[in-house]
């Protein structure tokens, strides 16, 4: 604001008017006037009213300076470029004759900043949002913007009627004390979760598939059930890439909402699906641009296979494979496109991959940021490219889904930006990070062992490194468990996961073998992809193990097994698992085999080779009903001097073939005389085990009439069959010696039933009640069976 004083205002005017011809008239001495005004040097720039800004740097920020003409709107231009710095509180611009003089109140300095009434979220969490630090400049829109980032936070953590009120104290020197008041509310959770247009997956089902869980009564232990947009954002994706991966290739959703019920204290969450028709794998072939390719060499690479269900993530895999295949013979440039012709009549998905040469750019740079915590090496390595290769976007975003499914980061972003040249690119890699440490507990019961629980703290990003590491503890009435594990998924950098684990484990088998069992060990182990959806894993396994504690009654066989005292187990052993299946908590669709051999006898007092195996197909008859099948078998034999011992048996029963109890059929004590049949004293008929074993399951799963998906109820009924026998001939020696002999059959046992599934809020509970068809005269069996456990 220019000010005139009053005596030098009058002195100009009778100047100019002095020197003007009386005939011009008024109006024109006052326009002249003005252009004197506004056309007068400025000789000099004044700066009042700071303390710690210099007058340098005030002068700096003015868009005029000495020796420029006066001119209004560059001082209306200065103001704004003042007030812009934050800097100053207030700033006043007047003129006084040729003198400029710039009036300034600055901004007080921030001397600390607090946080009252947050108990939810501790202080070292707030502090990093937040702008205004000590010893920073402090402006009314800098504290604004950090209270609507202190509720960001606060809503993150379900806190969404949370209130923040920035309290100013003010301090001699210009400085002050920022606080910030919080009124942090109840905690808005998530109450519900809905979906709308799901036929072929029931809801119970979709659950597992988001990351988003129901609030139950034990849900304070995780943050999984708050609500959180990012969270739902993912859940929308996942959700998505389910029905592709199993399908649908048609499918949408449509619409992903979050309602606030109306006392504001929980959200009702309902994701819309559009799932389409389900497709098959039609025509594959591939299709090449570049001269002199391989084509024929290709195919190898291809895991669409014709006649199979559609499947999209085995499309990316298959794209990814064929680009690195490509590149191999010599096209860094070549990229691969799929083309699909879908076949709405017979809903089968034709395919063709193209192959042509993409735009010559290369790599630049890879950029990381976000990672505070994780190591760079941790994320780099899930990219199939580096410095200096060729730019593809499609192995670009296939390291992006790669880096999702690690579950370290909340968001991942990968952005492209021009590099140093027209054929250059560079990487923008943003992250942010999410806690991935686990505290948890689980409770349950069984029929056969009471009161399950366990205990476990699990780190999935070990200082950084990716490194999986857990201490776990377990019991029940009649065990107790404590383990330890550490994985580090990328071994020599390379697709293998190499750890080891620590156990010690103590069973009570008193009510069906009279003896209790302790094992105490480690294992050495290393598992890596030997195929599409197939792991080869390999294991060393050194332990402890000890019979004790055996009853008074218990069978000569136990007795003579106890007093070996403890031995040495050393094994080498392997498992191949292939798994085709759409969910692992509840399928409805696909396959699961595995095959398990170790050998012991690289030192230690036991000698074996044992075999086991098992198959688990699933098949949906309709959207609603499954049919579940399963075969198990298994084979143990001792080799060199040492004979099998009680604990290397198969010991099998309810958990098998329902209707049985808990090591219910198989070779047994008789306790009596085989020539007589007199009972022999202090003898229990005990279980002793069997070297094979075979067992057969046909389920047929259903949904209940009448009774809403949501619930996540489902009935069963089923027929399981097996066998169990040939106990060792060194336990069929102490029972001949006590006078007895071994009761022991491969006839087979068949059972037949029905069964309840709930997958309630607490967990999976299960009711089995079923009748034994065909039995041994000496098996024991049970009616009802019934399971639950929940983690939390």
């Amino acid at each position: 604001m220019v000010r005139w004083t009053l005596e030098r205002g009058l002195l100009a005017a009778l100047l100019v008017l002095s020197s003007v011809p009386l005939s011009l008239g008024v109006s024109a001495c006052f326009g002249d006037l003005y252009a004197s005004a506004q056309g007068a040097v400025i000789r000099s720039i004044v700066v009042e009213g700071n303390r710690r800004v210099e007058p340098e740097t005030v002068r700096s920020y003015l868009t005029f300076s000495s020796g420029d003409a006066y001119d209004p709107g560059e001082v209306n231009q200065s103001l704004k470029t003042l007030f812009a710095t934050g800097l100053f509180q207030d700033v006043r611009i007047r003129r006084s004759g040729s003198t400029i003089i710039v009036i300034v109140v600055e901004n007080p300095i921030v001397s600390r900043v607090a946080f009252e009434g947050n108990e939810d979220i501790d202080d070292e969490t707030l502090t990093p949002e937040v702008q205004l630090k000590p010893r920073a400049v402090y402006t009314r829109a800098r504290v604004q913007a950090d209270v609507q980032r202190i509720l960001i936070v606060y809503r993150r953590k379900g806190h969404y009627s949370a209130q923040v009120e920035p309290k100013i104290i003010h301090l001699d020197s210009n400085r002050i004390d920022v606080v910030f008041e919080i009124n942090e509310g109840q905690t808005t959770k998530v109450r519900a979760i809905n979906f709308i247009g799901n036929h072929a997956f029931s809801e119970s089902q979709l659950r597992h598939v988001i990351s988003t869980k129901r609030t139950t009564l034990l849900s304070f232990l995780k943050s999984d059930n708050i609500y959180d947009p990012d969270r739902l954002s993912l859940d929308r994706e996942l959700l998505r890439q389910f029905y592709l991966k199993n399908g649908y290739a048609d499918a949408r959703i449509t619409s992903a909402t979050a309602d606030l019920d109306r006392d504001g204290r929980g959200f009702f969450l309902t994701f819309t699906i559009e799932e389409g028709e389900r497709y098959q794998f039609g025509y594959i072939d591939i299709e090449s641009a570049l001269p002199s390719l391989n084509v024929d060499g290709l195919h190898g690479a291809i895991l669409t296979r014709p006649g199979r269900r559609y499947n999209a993530q085995k499309v990316e895999k298959t794209v990814e494979a064929l680009t690195i295949k490509v590149s191999e013979q010599g096209y860094a440039f070549g990229q691969v496109r799929p083309r699909f012709e879908r076949d709405q009549a017979t809903h089968m998905m034709n395919i063709v991959y193209v192959i042509d040469e993409g735009p010559r750019v290369y790599i630049e740079r890879i950029n990381i940021v976000g990672n505070y915590r994780t190591e760079d090496r941790v994320i780099r390595r899930q990219f199939r490219l580096a410095e200096g290769d060729a730019y593809n976007r499609l192995l670009v975003e296939a390291a992006r889904k790669r880096l999702r499914s690690m579950g370290f980061f909340k968001t991942i972003e990968i952005e492209t930006e021009p590099g140093s040249a027209a054929d250059r690119v560079i990487l923008q890699v943003v992250v942010v990070e999410q806690p991935t440490g686990e505290f948890s507990f689980g409770a349950g019961y069984s029929t056969t062992e009471g009161v399950i629980g366990d205990i476990s703290v699990t780190e999935r990003n070990l200082m950084g490194k990716g490194q999986y590491v857990r201490l776990g503890f377990s019991g029940s009435f009649e065990r107790a468990q404590v383990d330890f594990s550490f994985t580090e998924p990328h071994f020599l950098d390379r697709n293998m996961a190499a750890g080891f684990d620590l156990f010690h484990k103590e069973v009570d088998l008193r009510d069906v073998a009279s003896f209790r069992q302790r094992d105490t060990g480690a294992n050495l182990r290393v598992g890596f992809p030997i195929a599409d959806d197939t792991q080869l894993g390999l294991r060393y396994r050194l332990q402890r193990e000890e019979i004790f504690d055996a009853t008074s009654d218990a069978s000569l066989a136990v007795k003579d097994a106890a007093s070996d005292g403890p031995v040495w187990v050393s094994s080498l052993g392997y498992t191949v698992a292939f798994d085709t299946r759409n969910l692992p908590q509840q399928p409805t669709s696909g396959m699961f085999a595995s095959l398990s051999q170790d050998f012991a006898g690289l030192g230690g007092d036991v000698n074996y080779n044992r075999f086991v195996g098992d198959v688990r197909g699933y098949y949906p008859v309709t959207n609603k009903i499954t049919l579940v099948g399963r075969a198990q078998g298994g084979a143990i034999n001792g080799w060199g001097e040492n004979e099998l011992r009680l604990t290397d048996l198969f010991f099998k029963g309810g958990e098998t073939i329902r209707g049985f109890d808990r090591a219910g059929y198989g070779p047994r004590d008789a306790c009596e005389s085989p020539t007589t049949g007199a009972r022999v004293p202090n003898c229990s008929r005990d279980a002793l085990g069997g070297q094979y074993f075979w067992s057969t399951t046909a389920e047929l799963r259903f949904p209940f009439p009448l009774i809403p998906d949501s619930l996540g109820m489902q009935g069963a009924i089923f027929v399981d069959a097996g066998s169990l026998w040939n106990t060792s001939p060194r336990a069929v020696d102490a029972v001949t010696d006590e006078g007895s002999f071994v009761l022991d059959t491969a006839d087979v046992r068949l059972s037949t039933g029905f069964s309840v599934i709930w997958q309630s809020p607490l967990g999976p509970l299960r009711a089995d009640i079923a009748e034994a068809l065909l039995k041994a005269d000496f098996d024991e069996t049970e009616l009802f069976r019934f399971g639950a456990s929940t983690n939390f």
